[in-house]
């Protein structure tokens, strides 16, 4: 396996190849050092502010390619923040969270939010959250939170980010997450291993110590929890 502590990214494909090696990469600081995207990168690619007031963060933007057109899974899957995992891991990483967090109770915001995703197809969050009734004031954070759980237990990923554009017609914003079932986007079958929860979780664990070897047994462990 190369290491991934003298890898430089410059562009979304390089970010693509990457995670097609590694299997797992968060998109920010996941608590072990040197193992984001975001750290991973060119300095070119990080955040900037422009002079005019506005930012650039070429980083970001890649998000929706490296989901569309390398197929790699994205969501809220390390700690409740936000990384890619390739499709060749989604299945393992998917029969071990789902084995943590069985099917919602019939009857809970969970099952309503998944249902409106099953016969909807995608939606952007927004949408989702005023289809299961939480468009009131205040409700916005709430809603966020079952949704990241549900990310976590491998139910929902993001489909892609829509974009408002200016009356130019130029994308602008840090953009909305197009959210979905991984059954839908990558059928029934991508999701299923034919391996045990345990062996799933062994086999991970086992792979993410050989691409991290500075990172401690309890920082894995809190990576795939």
């Amino acid at each position: 396996m190369d290491n991934i502590y003298k890898m430089e990214i410059h562009n979304s494909v390089e970010l693509m190849e990457l995670i097609d090696r590694i299997g797992f990469l968060p998109l920010l600081d996941s608590g072990i050092v040197g193992f984001s995207a975001e750290e991973l990168v060119d300095e070119n690619c990080r955040y900037v502010v422009l002079e005019d007031g506005g930012w650039d963060w070429p980083l970001w933007k890649w998000k929706g390619e490296v989901i569309t057109e390398g197929g790699h899974v994205y969501g809220k899957f390390f700690a409740g923040k936000a990384g890619f995992i390739s499709r060749e891991w989604w299945p393992e990483f998917c029969n071990y969270r789902r084995s943590r967090h069985p099917n919602p109770e019939v009857g809970s915001i969970e099952e309503a939010i998944l249902h409106a995703l099953t016969v909807q197809g995608s939606l952007v969050t927004r949408e989702l959250r005023a289809l299961c009734g939480f468009d009131g004031p205040k409700m916005r954070s709430r809603f966020d939170g079952y949704v990241t759980r549900l990310q976590m237990a491998s139910y929902i990923v993001t489909e892609d980010f829509v974009y408002p554009r200016d009356k130019h017609g130029n994308k602008y914003g840090w953009g909305w997450s197009l959210l979905s079932t991984p059954e839908r986007l990558y059928g029934k079958e991508a999701c299923l291993t034919n391996r045990t929860p345990e062996e799933s979780w062994a086999r991970m664990t086992k792979h993410l110590r050989s691409i991290l070897p500075i990172a401690t047994e309890k920082q894995i462990q809190k990576l795939l929890q």
